[in-house]
C-alpha cells in the first residue's frame, strides 16, 4: 500500500467494474437493498493524483469531466476528509482526477475516484492504514466503493459493500457501449421497486453456474450465466438502450447486458479480435456515443 511521496504527489490507477451477476432484494427499512452482486474490475482506468496543497481542492479531465462535480460531494474529496479525520489531519490536498471511465454509466468511475483519492492520500500523507480500516472507510463512502479498492472478482452482499474475493481461471474480453447521458443510480432502483410492487421478490443469492464459469475462465458457460436485475427498470427508463443491445449481439457478442444500474452497456466477447469487431460495429450503429474495450480481471487500486 506504500508509495512514493514527495512533491510531485502520488498517482494511483483504478479500474471499472462490470457486475456479471446483480441480484436485488426488495426494498430494505433503510431504504438500500440487500444484493448478491459479482464484481469483475476491467481495464479501463481513472487515474487520481494526490498533491499537497494549502487547502482540499478537485480537478478533472477527460471524457465528460464537466459532469463530475468538483465540490465536497465528489467521492474523491470525501475519501480526503474521511481519511484526515481518522488521523486527526486537515485534508489539504489537491486531487486531480483523469477519467476515462464513463461518468454516470453503471462502471462505478465515481467509486473507483473515491477509493483512488483514498489510497492517493494515505501514500502522500506517509499514513501506512491498514487494509481493513480502508475498506471501512471505502464502505462509508459508498456500496461499489471497497471492490475499487480491492479489485480482481468479488461477490458483494449485504449493500453490495461485504466482500468476498472470487478466483478467476483466465481473461474476458468486453465491449462497453457508452449512451447518451447518465442515469441516476437511486433512479434505477426507485424503477426496480416500482416494477416489483406486489410481486415476491426472492432473496439474492449468487449463481453457482457463474460463480463456477469465472472460477474455470469459461467465457461460454459465463455468456450463458450473466444477469442483471436492474437491467429490466434501466430499460425502463431509457427505451433505447434495447437497440444497442440488440446491435451488439448481431455484431457478435456472446451476451449483452446493461452494466450495473446503466446506462452504459457491456458485451462479453471471444477474444480480442471480436472485441475490435463489435466495437466498431456498435459504433457503426449509431445506437451508442462511444466505445471502450477492456479485459478482465483487473487489479484493484495500485500507486503508480
Amino acid at each position: 500500500m506504500n508509495g512514493v511521496t514527495g512533491s510531485d504527489g502520488v498517482t494511483v490507477r483504478v479500474p471499472a467494474k462490470v457486475n456479471v451477476q446483480l441480484a436485488v432484494g426488495a426494498a430494505r427499512p433503510d431504504g438500500f437493498h440487500d444484493l448478491a452482486n459479482v464484481f469483475l474490475a476491467v481495464s479501463l482506468y481513472d487515474e487520481v493524483t494526490a498533491t499537497p496543497a494549502t487547502t482540499l481542492t478537485v480537478t478533472c479531465e477527460g471524457p465528460d469531466a464537466d459532469k463530475v462535480p468538483l465540490d465536497r460531494t465528489n467521492l474523491a474529496a470525501r475519501a480526503a476528509e474521511l481519511l484526515a479525520a481518522r488521523h486527526g489531519l486537515s485534508p489539504d490536498v489537491h486531487l486531480h482526477i483523469a477519467k476515462a471511465i464513463p461518468v454516470a454509466g453503471g462502471m462505478a468511475g465515481g467509486s473507483a475516484d473515491g477509493a483512488g483519492a483514498l489510497l492517493a492520500c494515505d501514500a502522500l500523507w506517509g499514513l501506512g492504514t491498514p487494509r481493513d480500516v480502508l475498506l471501512e472507510i471505502c464502505a462509508e463512502l459508498g456500496s461499489d466503493v471497497p471492490f475499487s479498492l480491492v479489485g480482481g472478482a468479488a461477490l458483494g452482499t449485504g449493500r453490495g459493500e461485504k466482500l468476498t474475493e472470487l478466483p478467476v481461471g483466465g481473461a474476458f474480453h468486453w465491449v462497453f457501449a457508452v449512451a447518451d447521458g447518465g442515469l441516476s443510480t437511486p433512479a434505477v432502483y426507485g424503477e426496480f421497486d416500482r416494477l416489483a410492487e406486489g410481486t415476491e421478490v426472492p432473496e439474492p443469492a449468487a449463481s453457482p453456474a457463474l460463480l463456477e464459469a469465472l472460477r474455470t475462465g469459461d467465457t461460454t458457460a459465463l455468456a450463458g450465466a450473466l444477469a442483471n436485475d436492474l437491467q429490466a427498470p434501466a430499460l425502463s427508463l431509457r427505451p433505447s438502450l434495447a437497440a444497442t443491445l440488440t446491435a451488439g449481439t448481431e455484431a457478435g457478442a456472446l451476451a449483452a447486458l446493461v452494466s450495473g444500474s446503466g446506462p452504459t452497456t457491456a458485451f462479453l466477447v471471444k477474444d480480442a479480435e471480436a472485441a475490435e469487431t463489435v466495437a466498431a460495429a456498435l459504433r457503426a450503429s449509431g445506437t451508442c456515443r462511444a466505445t471502450h474495450t477492456a479485459t478482465s480481471p483487473a487489479a484493484g487500486a495500485t500507486v503508480l
